[in-house]
């Protein structure tokens, strides 16, 4: 399972042509298990201004398999994983970050990103991030 973060579905929803979103393309074409978490299909749908488009996209978003936070210890973990990087010297800014990092951590899926965070993180906790091939 492949996590596809809010920064490439962005993309991906835009149509814009990055490593990251046209990846992401050819896992879906490829019936790759592409999911999203709860908190990405949130970040997601809170950036319409159309509720029409929003319900659009959020019919074909519940096509994918969406990964839950599953209860206090996800929370925990999120908190652990900002404290972990913080020993690190690295400064998560987004605690949304953290969350979808521990359900990722939880289910052992890497990310699939276009955002530093994930880098930061996963190079001090055991996030793992899905590496685009060249």
């Amino acid at each position: 399972m492949i996590v596809v973060d809010t920064s490439v579905w962005i993309d991906v929803l835009n149509a814009r042509s990055t490593r990251q979103a046209d990846h992401c393309a050819a896992l879906i074409e490829d019936g790759q298990p592409v999911v999203l978490t709860d908190v990405i299909l949130t970040e997601l749908l809170q950036g319409f201004r159309n509720e029409d488009d929003a319900a659009r996209v959020e019919h074909h978003l519940r096509a994918f398999p969406i990964l839950r936070l599953a209860g206090l210890d996800d929370f925990i973990l999120a908190a652990r994983l900002y404290r972990d990087a913080r020993r690190r010297g690295v400064t998560v800014r987004k605690t949304l970050d953290c969350l979808i990092a521990a359900a990722c951590v939880r289910a052992d899926a890497p990310i699939l990103h276009a955002d530093r965070d994930f880098d930061l993180l996963a190079s001090c906790t055991e996030l793992r991030v899905y590496e685009v091939p060249e």
